[in-house]
């Protein structure tokens, strides 16, 4: 039976990952994980005539991909959880038409694939599906016009701000299989410091980290030391630094952290400010780095923690502070036990 400890579900049978798979843009597949997407596009069109269309386009492939590498057909998928940058998540709507399964949209910024993620575990937990899949999108020139500026503008970037994915991620969950596992989720709270700045964005999420991390913790009586590596997504080299400041005063030093904002580029090569962001930066990441390092035993426990910036066009606008989300997802290499 499942229990629930706090903020925190830990599953009696975990949900196992069965396939995962990524889709990046030119940028992304030059970057130090570019050999393991599984699809890469050199002008990031993806043959379409609109960034938009190019981002659904992401969506559809990483699915399709995802699906072949568990060699099940889109009509054996319970539910899928999908979610996007794009105003209404209208990339993940659209890609939907073509999959066809009973869907459920989200908007968590770029914490989407961990709130995906969990919702899909819960529901193989619970047993309410047999195949769910997680997926979610980002495209830096879709997000970039309808957050900051229109491209052509050619305003000069602040040194605190990162660089939007253009990529798609897609994970395959059900009740049994070979794993990863995922072993208990927690689901975050809205935390909002104050921050107005839209260009800092890991100033505006690194409180919602440390708030779910610290509670994580303290639900489950673990240390950050009991876990291989402790990745978020995606706070850049801003919002890192104070993510490990905060849960250091909360009693918590973090020693194994790394951001997926920082892994998927080569910030200095590839001029990419603070590092990656969008709900594509985590998802690829997990799809490219984490879940193969899992699958392959380098890494036996892992947590994961996408974070979200939860302002929108108008709300920035109107001068609105950004309220920050964080989800957590503990995943193992192994199906064992919650410690």
């Amino acid at each position: 039976m499942e229990q629930r400890k706090g903020s925190t579900i830990l599953f009696a049978k975990p949900a196992s990952i069965d396939a995962f798979a990524a889709v990046g843009g030119k940028k992304e597949c030059e970057g130090p994980l570019g050999k393991e997407f599984d699809l890469c596009d050199t002008d990031t069109m993806f043959g379409e005539m609109t960034w938009e269309r190019a981002e659904v386009a992401m969506q559809r492939l990483a699915a399709k991909k995802c699906l072949e590498k568990a060699a099940i057909e889109a009509n054996k998928l319970d539910m899928v959880f999908a979610g996007d940058l794009q105003a209404q998540c209208t990339a993940s709507n659209y890609a939907q038409r073509d999959i066809g399964a009973p869907m459920v949209g989200l908007y968590g910024a770029c914490s989407t694939m961990a709130e995906g993620l969990a919702l899909a575990a819960s529901f193989c937990a619970a047993g309410y599906a047999k195949h769910a899949m997680a997926m979610t999108s980002s495209h830096f020139c879709a997000a970039e016009r309808q957050f900051r500026f229109p491209l052509e503008y050619g305003g000069k970037r602040t040194p605190n701000s990162q660089w939007t994915a253009t990529a798609a991620g897609s994970v395959l969950l059900a009740p049994n299989g070979k794993g990863p596992y995922v072993q208990a989720v927690t689901f975050g709270r809205i935390n909002d410091m104050g921050i107005k700045d839209i260009n800092n964005m890991g100033a505006a999420m690194a409180p919602a980290a440390a708030d779910t991390l610290l509670r994580f913790f303290s639900d489950t009586g673990t240390e950050p030391a009991d876990y291989d590596r402790i990745f978020t997504g995606d706070l850049g080299a801003v919002g890192s630094t104070l993510l490990e400041q905060l849960c250091a005063k909360g009693g918590k030093k973090l020693t194994n952290h790394s951001d997926c904002g920082l892994l998927l580029f080569d910030r200095e090569a590839q001029n990419t400010g603070a590092g990656g962001s969008g709900a594509g930066c985590s998802a690829s990441v997990l799809c490219t780095y984490i879940l193969p390092k899992l699958v392959r035993g380098e890494l036996k426990k892992v947590l994961f923690v996408a974070t979200g910036a939860l302002m929108s066009t108008t709300t920035f606008q109107q001068k609105e502070s950004i309220p920050g989300i964080a989800h957590l997802v503990y995943l193992t290499s192994e199906a064992g036990s919650h410690s």
